[in-house]
């Protein structure tokens, strides 16, 4: 491996939040001493809920994203994976699941969401309307900051894509509403991450989708990981056993032209691992890089 996709909170770095200056710098110096380049950020980079929510002090929050994404343009960091997914009570993630330990071959045990395991929804804590008002206010505050440091903003795809969770909303669950938030702002730097599983429990064509994209200019991050079932009830599985044709889905990211960064994304936990997240455990991640890899040779596909 020679690049990395990092998520920069101070819990995960033992460092400053990373809008302060020299964090994204020493961050990327650690890397560079491995041998690894480092290409941009994902996930929340710091807790995003007052922006997420409309809440007093999002203008304080909206100045940090910016101070950060000046600085990942003074570093090269080009990219930055987002989401703007609401955090039901009852989870500890943004993305939500109902069980961690379904078992798989092996004695993996691998994660699934079943929709009928909620909690009854209240009323919303929030319209739709009023969250759609607040990702535009997001896009407003932050994206010239993006255009002015080159750094694309790659929105994911709720996990999973229904219209909400309990009591709140979620927006990013079709690809209807990709192209309303492209909309909202059509700039190159208002991109997709191509969470491939997520699309496809949207039910779209990925063939398609994945074309649409790659014309338009917004396909800038791809991760790549499988599902069996449907938006409302599904169960994660192994890279080279799921339903999707894996290898035909890595030769059309090169035939269309895609030369971005890709990940393998979630993975079943081993026997023995103990992840602090489900689905991050290292030897999965082995696992599936190794197999993504060998396609890439059988493709002769020069991914970095």
């Amino acid at each position: 491996m020679t690049h990395a996709v990092v998520k920069a909170q101070p819990q995960l770095t033992g460092l400053g939040p990373p809008w302060e200056a020299g964090v994204l710098r020493t961050l990327q110096a650690r890397f560079a001493d491995a041998g690894i380049t480092l290409l941009g950020l994902e996930g929340d980079p710091f807790d995003m809920s007052r922006i997420k929510r409309g809440e007093p002090g999002r203008d304080e929050d909206f100045d940090r994203y910016r101070q950060m994404l000046g600085h990942m343009g003074e570093l090269g960091l080009k990219l930055l994976c987002y989401n703007f997914m609401l955090r039901p009570k009852t989870a500890e993630h943004d993305w939500h699941r109902t069980d961690v330990s379904v078992p798989l071959r092996g004695g993996s045990l691998t994660t699934r969401f079943e929709l009928t395991k909620l909690p009854v929804a209240d009323e919303l804590e929030l319209s739709h309307d009023e969250l759609w008002s607040n990702y535009q206010a997001f896009l407003k505050a932050v994206l010239p900051a993006a255009e002015q440091a080159d750094v694309t903003l790659a929105l994911h795809p709720d996990d999973p894509p229904l219209p909400q969770l309990g009591s709140v909303p979620r927006l990013f669950g079709s690809v209807e509403a990709f192209d309303r938030a492209y909309q909202l702002a059509p700039s190159r730097h208002n991109a997709v991450t191509f969470c491939q599983a997520n699309f496809k429990l949207m039910g779209c064509d990925l063939e398609a989708t994945v074309r649409r994209f790659a014309e338009q200019g917004r396909l800038a991050f791809v991760h790549v990981r499988d599902v069996e079932g449907s938006a409302d009830a599904f169960t994660e599985t192994w890279h080279d056993e799921g339903p999707t044709d894996m290898p035909a889905m890595l030769k059309l990211y090169h035939d269309v032209g895609f030369a971005g960064p890709l990940r393998d994304d979630h993975v079943p936990t081993m026997h023995g691992e103990n992840p602090d997240i489900p689905g991050y455990a290292s030897l999965g991640h082995l696992f599936a890089v190794g197999y993504l890899k060998g396609i890439f040779q059988t493709h002769r596909t020069p991914y970095t």
